[in-house]
């Protein structure tokens, strides 16, 4: 019998309803106070995500470009360089392939050369069949799918006629679809384009450049890009839909350490992220030791906030790595720097230099850029205070409307400095997130609003993503909720991970599959908690039952229904019987539904053969009623949705 199955089965029985007025021994008991005018708005920007380009998140994932080191800099800028994860197809009888800086582009310099000294008219010395040239892998494998086309754009000089074969080849060598670029006149650096529709489907396919004519040939630049990306925009279809299914209100970017960089010329720079993919450096993301070509820079980021209708929370670099420092001092060119990026994004099209530039790259409106967080994780650093203030003040005198947001963790004692919000990470085990849902009951309601920009349970009892995870994590995020009087955001990190460049996220994908872990459906139980009323619940129970409990009021976008969740953990290994009562209601329907996310074991995780192991079921409920008797299974988040 398979697992769904089981836990169907077992669902049903134990999450029996019984009429109002049937007897059943309780464990704990919920009151809910269900009249909205006595409860609280919770604030529309509560949930929503953070994405960093940490497990290849952005290149080799959300970023659909299918090019692993498309410009040759990833080996660093003198030559001769490591062109991996390109290869060579012939041996040195046949070719020799090299790097020189002999690019056109001033800020990518290196290109790649290949000495071809075998000929098609050779008798001596001919090319082997199919030619030799260079192969490149993508991101382990390039997903190339039967019908689909593929644009392929490349930069090619040579001192002679080129005949060059652009090929998509499967892992079994075989061609799913070649195209020919020929040309007598090269020898200034030119720009070549292809579009390559796909005659069969290979998850782990590679580019290949090949050629029989004996001579030199210089290639640099090299994309592939699908065609059906979302809206044009350079998104993973599949990728995408699985972040807008979480309904966020923000998305914070693009870091993280990321930002910070081991060392400072490894930060992200938002100005080298910009223009034509072509001129843009890329850069080595020193801190998760990976290069990236920046596709995904500054304007994407926004357009991926603007895409998924949630504002764009920008963090940027405070003149702060890991290792090294801007002093005070010396601080206001990265002060100008954020000015010039704010006024990229709001700025108007007509009469500000950065709006111009931006609408000169096809967004003429200006963005809702709202929030923005002053560096990552610096806190404590000598010079992050004075840093923090010169960049407070420039951007409060110049945008008044921007809330700005502190590193500095205000839970103990209060902030020494001026913020709008502070930033709360937190990463612990299981259980020490279940002890943190009361964690914002007793802070100050008067100072700064929290910000939980990073959480997520990890080590032994996250795996690769876990049912106890998960629940550990549900805990917490109720706290957040039932507190958001205080706490204005929230968001799990890290958002995606690429199973060949492991670590946790709540998105798991290769080339060509993806499946949420149980802490991403976790997510999806608050979906509709942005913007509704969190209502008055008090929860008695005994310390031997581990369980908490919020309730809201919401408004259905589908049906324009009002409905009442009540959203609960049981974090033990007994059932325990919960009796809810419900006062203030005018009216609700005698069903409702009940949705459980659970599993067999608490240590279950889904996976790319078993995407769906561990998801929420959901189920109707009967016998709706003001007093009800339920049943919370063991290891459970349950939420049960009456329409009122």
């Amino acid at each position: 019998m398979g697992s769904k199955l089981v836990i169907l089965l077992f669902l049903l029985l134990v999450l029996w309803i019984p009429s109002p007025s049937s007897a059943l021994d309780t464990d704990a008991s919920l009151f809910v106070d269900a009249d909205v005018s006595s409860g609280r708005k919770i604030p529309h920007t509560l949930f929503g995500i953070f994405f960093e380009e940490i497990n290849h998140a952005g290149a080799g994932g959300l970023w659909a470009e299918l090019v692993k080191n498309r410009g040759f800099e990833a080996g660093g800028p003198n030559t001769p360089s490591n062109i991996d994860p390109w290869t060579i197809l012939g041996n040195e009888t046949y070719l020799i392939v090299s790097t020189d800086r002999s690019s056109c582009f001033e800020r990518n310099k290196i290109a790649l050369k290949m000495d071809v000294l075998c000929d098609h008219g050779s008798a001596a010395n001919a090319c082997p069949d199919g030619g030799v040239g260079i192969s490149n892998p993508g991101f382990w494998g390039m997903n190339i799918e039967q019908g689909k086309t593929y644009k392929v754009v490349l930069y090619v000089r040579s001192n002679g006629p080129i005949n060059v074969s652009v090929s998509l080849t499967g892992s079994d060598a075989k061609t799913l679809v070649a195209s020919n670029i020929v040309a007598s006149h090269v020898s200034n650096w030119t720009k070549m384009e292809v579009l390559l529709e796909a005659k069969a489907t290979d998850h782990y396919s590679s580019l290949q450049l090949t050629t029989t004519r004996k001579g030199a040939i210089w290639f640099d630049q090299i994309s592939v890009m699908p065609l059906d990306t979302y809206k044009g925009h350079g998104f993973r279809n599949d990728l995408f839909s699985m972040v807008q299914d979480m309904k966020p209100a923000f998305i914070r970017f693009p870091g993280g350490c990321f930002v910070e960089g081991s060392w400072l010329r490894s930060a992200f720079r938002w100005k080298e992220t910009i223009g034509p993919w072509q001129e843009r450096p890329g850069h080595f993301g020193d801190v998760w030791n990976y290069w990236t070509d920046d596709g995904m820079g500054h304007l994407e980021f926004l357009q991926l906030a603007e895409d998924l209708g949630a504002l764009p929370v920008w963090v940027f670099n405070n003149g702060i790595s890991h290792n090294d420092e801007v002093s005070t001092p010396n601080i206001l060119p990265f002060v100008q720097e954020i000015l010039d990026g704010l006024e990229f994004a709001k700025g108007d099209a007509e009469s500000t230099k950065w709006g111009s530039l931006r609408a000169s790259l096809g967004h003429p409106e200006p963005f809702d850029l709202r929030y923005v967080a002053i560096g990552n994780e610096d806190c404590g650093k000598p010079n992050y205070l004075g840093n923090y203030l010169k960049f407070y003040v420039a951007i409060k005198q110049s945008y008044p409307d921007v809330k700005i947001i502190s590193n500095c963790d205000a839970t103990a004692k209060p902030l020494d400095h001026p913020a709008d919000l502070f930033e709360y990470h937190v990463y612990d085990n299981a259980n020490a997130f279940f002890s943190q849902s009361h964690k914002f009951d007793q802070i100050s309601r008067s100072g700064p609003k929290v910000f939980a920009s990073e959480y997520a349970v990890m080590g032994d009892d996250a795996g690769k993503g876990s049912l106890l995870a998960a629940l550990g994590e549900a805990a917490f995020v109720i706290g957040l909720e039932k507190n958001s009087d205080v706490v204005e955001m929230a968001s799990y990190a890290p958002l995606f991970t690429n199973t060949n460049h492991h670590s946790l996220g709540s998105i798991t994908f290769d080339s060509s599959r993806m499946y949420g872990t149980p802490s991403y459906w976790m997510q999806h139980f608050f979906r509709v908690s942005n913007g509704a009323t969190l209502l008055n619940s008090t929860l008695q129970t005994s310390s031997s039952n581990p369980i908490v409990a919020s309730a809201i009021s919401w408004k259905s976008s589908v049906d324009n229904k009002n409905y009442l969740r009540i959203k609960v953990v049981n974090f033990g290994s007994s059932a325990v019987a919960l009796k809810i009562s419900i006062s203030g209601l005018k009216s609700i329907d005698s069903i409702g539904s009940n949705i459980v996310l659970t599993s067999n074991n608490v240590k279950d995780e889904n996976s790319f053969d078993e995407p769906k192991k561990v998801v929420p079921f959901k189920t109707p409920l009967e016998n709706v009623g003001e007093n009800m008797n339920v049943v919370l299974v063991p290891y459970s988040l349950t939420a049960f949705d009456l329409s009122i």
